[in-house]
């Protein structure tokens, strides 16, 4: 029986980039010896993605559409992608052409080897800026230190999974804060990198402010690492050799001069002793922030309508 490739593709205020990306992968995957599906997520965009969506659904039927009622995220989308997908093999990519779809072949001839899980890896990336490409190796290597899972070094949402995998996915790691490239590489199955060079963004901008950036780093952390709730013990430790230290320098500075005046010294101890308490509370603050958000158990995403796919 022939294998079918899933293409899932999240959009967001993409209407000037979809044609491009709709011809150049169309053109790709045609020349495949898979079928395919190309399974495109418009996630609440404000502009006319939804439009050209279904102008691509009415003239091709193996482009399939999945509307969002509002704005739910870069993770939800791809999600639903990989809920609603049939294939074989299930590709995850952007549609501003930053992912490159030339290396689909390469993609199917891994997943024809047998691994579960393909990392596309990314070595250059421009047009992001050397603040967001040194921020994003900076939190690689954090997690790296924090987690038990150890991840690939500049693995994107650019990855591609077997059926099976996908199965794992869809049935098991439904939390409502996610990190959806941590749990490709933290399900198993045979793994395998390519390495791509990100191309230059063929329209609008990104989606992800350093803001953005900033409090997804801080979700993805507390959900591979427990070891910031453990800070308290540190902090802890930390203050009490901290005293020690500062009773040997008071009695030190009685035996040379006598009484010595401790106001600074207390000021700065009370400022360090508030800054790392508050520290620790902001930290429990934020698990209990994700444990609230399961406990209501909230759809990840709310399909508004589809093109070309079944209820």
């Amino acid at each position: 029986m022939e294998k079918k490739l899933s293409v899932v593709v999240s959009c967001y205020n993409e209407e000037q980039a979809l044609g491009q990306f709709y011809e150049e992968t169309h053109r790709i995957l045609n020349k495949l010896y898979w079928d395919y599906e190309l399974i495109f997520v418009n996630d609440g965009s404000q502009d006319g993605t939804e439009a050209v969506l279904k102008q691509l659904a009415a003239k091709d039927k193996r482009v399939k559409v999945i509307c969002f009622s509002r704005n739910f995220g870069h993770e939800a989308a791809m999600i639903a992608g990989l809920d609603y997908s049939v294939g074989d093999g299930i590709v995850c990519m952007d549609a501003d052409l930053q992912h490159p779809p030339q290396y689909l072949p390469q993609i199917v001839e891994k997943l024809e080897e047998g691994y579960g899980v393909i990392n596309m890896v990314r070595t250059k990336n421009e047009s992001a800026g050397w603040v967001k490409n040194f921020a994003s190796s900076g939190f690689y290597r954090l997690i790296n230190v924090l987690s038990d899972v150890k991840f690939e070094p500049n693995a994107s949402d650019f990855f591609a999974i077997s059926r099976q995998a996908a199965k794992v996915l869809k049935e098991n790691y439904r939390e409502k804060v996610r990190f959806l490239r941590g749990y490709v590489q933290n399900i198993g199955f045979d793994r395998t990198n390519i390495e791509y060079e990100a191309r230059v963004r063929v329209a609008g901008e990104s989606k992800y402010s350093i803001k953005k950036l900033f409090a997804f780093s801080i979700n993805t952390i507390m959900c591979f690492s427990n070891l910031p709730l453990k800070l308290g013990i540190y902090a802890g430790c930390g203050a009490g050799i901290l005293g020690i230290l500062m009773m040997a320098y008071t009695i030190w500075s009685w035996a040379r001069v006598g009484t010595p005046s401790g106001y600074a010294t207390i000021i700065v101890l009370i400022c360090f002793m508030f800054a790392v308490l508050f520290l620790i509370i902001g930290v429990i603050g934020n698990y209990i922030a994700i444990l609230f958000a399961e406990l209501k158990d909230r759809p990840i995403y709310i399909v508004k309508e589809t093109e070309n796919l079944k209820d």
